[in-house]
């Protein structure tokens, strides 16, 4: 009888290629570090996060704008002395305790109106999100007792986004750099061969910075979800369903006590949403890595916007709604800005015209070298 050959010669492999799993561990770390630092990754969602919380904090600036001097300025019942005096203690620190002068809080006040706006609008925004980040921590830092705690993951967020490429995409920088090219003003700019090796390193300082961003922020939101899913699970009212049924009589989280009396009246509704508010949060990191979390982010969604308006926590809420937008693929921001166009041009007729990789032409090419 004759005897069988290899499975490496029946599958007919090249001679001197290396077919051993242990070998492939390595090229695949290698293509994933190459991934890591030659381009970086999640662009859109970087940009709906910048979008998303400069937004955020400017709507909140403008509603608190009548009780700023309660809240942040010299006349707030924690004062400018207090909050130097917990500095001590936390290490914090704020430009508003800087002086007690209220023209300078004023200044303050005006400057972080004007970064939170360039930062949504995505203006210089290399130096714009250091700005924005230096402002949402002082105002942090300044009435860290008065305000609802949605401002502290808009503090995380802004510290993080500092790393990313967060302006490559639905940006004034964008805009600016698309339209350069296309007058050929990049083209016509001299490069020597000193430089080359240079403009190499920043591209690959960006992309691992931008990148570890990402995951970061990533990794941030995780842990959130999943401690907060883990802290219930040790609770009782949790376990028993009656957790939201003493949540919706609290008086300080009752903007329309109308509203939370007709939710409070369906007992089986109320547990319901206890169970699956813990099951959806210990489940959160482990459902990423498939199509089950687009469903789960949906039902976060929900969970979220029921949240802003039983509880009166529109801050918090909107916080964690924008954060979950960086789980979603860059496909999902291409095919809503497609469909956001094609929905512009069902009222004018016109076209959009694509780049020569097939991408809208409003967005600049992703290796190109920009600000962010």
């Amino acid at each position: 009888m004759e005897t069988e050959q290899p499975l490496a010669a029946r599958r007919r492999i090249p001679e001197g290629s290396d077919t051993g799993v242990p070998h492939r561990v390595p090229e695949r770390i290698g293509a994933v570090l190459t991934v890591l630092t030659e381009r970086p990754v999640s662009l859109y969602a970087a940009a709906v996060l910048r979008i998303g919380y400069g937004f955020l904090y400017l709507v909140f600036l403008l509603r608190e704008f009548p009780h700023r001097d309660e809240i942040w300025g010299p006349g707030s019942p924690w004062t400018p002395g207090l909050a130097r005096q917990l500095f001590d203690q936390t290490g914090w620190a704020s430009i508003l305790t800087l002086s007690d002068n209220r023209v300078y809080f004023e200044a303050c006040y005006a400057l972080a109106l004007i970064t939170s706006l360039l930062f949504l609008l995505g203006w210089r925004t290399r130096a714009v999100s250091v700005l924005f980040a230096v402002v949402v921590a002082s105002f942090h830092a300044r009435a860290i007792f008065m305000t609802d705690g949605g401002d502290n993951l808009i503090l995380l967020m802004a510290m993080y986004l500092v790393l990313t490429a967060c302006g490559r995409r639905w940006s004034l920088d964008a805009r600016r750099i698309r339209l350069r090219a296309s007058d050929g003003r990049a083209a016509r700019t001299p490069t020597s061969r000193r430089a080359a090796p240079l403009r190499e390193s920043r591209r690959t300082l960006t992309a691992v910075l931008h990148n570890c961003g990402m995951f970061v922020i990533a990794a941030q939101v995780c842990f959130l979800y999943g401690s907060a899913g883990l802290y219930k699970v040790q609770g009782g009212s949790w376990g028993n369903g009656t957790a939201l049924h003493y949540v919706l009589n609290l008086d300080l989280f009752r903007p329309w006590p109308e509203l939370s009396l007709m939710a409070d009246e369906h007992d089986a509704l109320i547990a319901v949403a206890c169970y699956l508010t813990v099951l959806l949060q210990v489940a959160f990191p482990f459902v990423l890595f498939g199509r089950l979390k687009y469903p789960v982010l949906t039902m976060l969604l929900g969970m979220h916007v029921g949240i802003a308006v039983l509880m009166g926590l529109p801050l918090f809420s909107g916080a964690m709604i924008i954060a979950d937008a960086v789980f979603l693929p860059d496909r999902f921001y291409r095919a809503a800005g497609r469909l956001w166009r094609r929905t512009g041009r069902g009222t004018d007729g016109g076209t959009a015209r694509l780049s020569a990789r097939g991408e809208p032409a409003l967005v600049p090419s992703q290796l190109t070298p920009s600000s962010r």
